[in-house]
């Protein structure tokens, strides 16, 4: 069965781990090649050992360390070939061989699991993320999309864990100290998703099973983990979901990994 910690997530740097008996990936490399490496001993993994890397897209805080794994330990790369072209100048010199193309909407197959790309809106080159299949456990990853759309809520609909954006509060959003064209970048249907948005999406795509929630990707300055804990389980009791009951809302950090749980 398949495993997943969240080694970091946040505005300063985001990498998730996914691994079944055969095959271990890393999705995105948004911190230092170093402080990889010091999160994968944290979980206990062999960061030599990845069959893959996946990334999302080219914003810094998920490609700051990709250079520097790439030719420290020879693990192939998979990304769309937009992403691939506005990532280049970025990450230095990848050899051809650990280069590999990752289409938009489509998926790979690892041994027993699957790996399925899916659109989102986000002011990136092509940004895309993943679910991940295997038998009959889904983990849907969406960290950065200014909105989750019909489309993306059918496809990421019923999974058992989500690793799920939960960017802002949005009165301290507008309150902060950001310049305008940020606050508006963010508001923005290719910015980010607030805590509110976020819970109103989950709640359409939950199943009446067993699911765990990881919110993402949380601002620095515009959010905190209790407010945006607090926000998402009461927009949630709002749309008939009581967080608690089946539906259970964990908290992710920018510097410290979660727990290995089965998805």
């Amino acid at each position: 069965m398949m495993k997943f910690s969240v080694l970091a997530s946040g505005s300063s740097g985001n990498a998730i781990y996914v691994e079944n008996d055969e095959h271990s990936f890393l999705v995105d490399v948004g911190l230092s090649g170093k402080k990889m490496d010091q999160l994968f001993q944290e979980i206990d993994r062999d960061i030599k050992k990845l069959s893959g890397i996946f990334i999302t897209h080219e914003h810094s805080d998920h490609i700051k360390g990709l250079g520097v794994l790439a030719r420290k330990y020879g693990v192939p790369i998979f990304a769309n070939e937009k992403t691939w072209t506005a990532m280049d100048p970025l990450i230095g010199n990848v050899p051809l061989d650990q280069r590999f193309q990752f289409d938009m909407e489509t998926v790979k197959s690892f041994g027993s699991i699957d790996i399925q790309s899916f659109a989102v809106s986000h002011d990136a080159a092509d940004p895309m993320f993943y679910i991940f299949h295997e038998n009959d456990r889904k983990l849907v990853l969406i960290t950065d999309t200014g909105y989750v759309s019909d489309r993306m809520k059918g496809l990421i609909k019923g999974a058992d864990s989500f690793v799920f954006e939960s960017n802002h509060d949005v009165s301290m959003l507008q309150m902060g100290r950001y310049p305008w064209s940020v606050k508006r970048r963010i508001l923005s249907d290719v910015g980010h998703v607030s805590n509110e948005d976020a819970a109103v999406a989950m709640s359409e795509v939950i199943d009446v099973k067993n699911t765990n929630i990881y919110l993402s990707h949380l601002s620095k300055d515009n959010n905190m983990k209790d407010l945006a804990r607090m926000s998402v389980a009461q927009t949630l009791q709002s749309c008939g979901v009581i967080a608690g009951e089946y539906v259970h809302l964990h908290d992710t950090d920018a510097n410290k990994p979660t727990e290995l749980v089965f998805v």
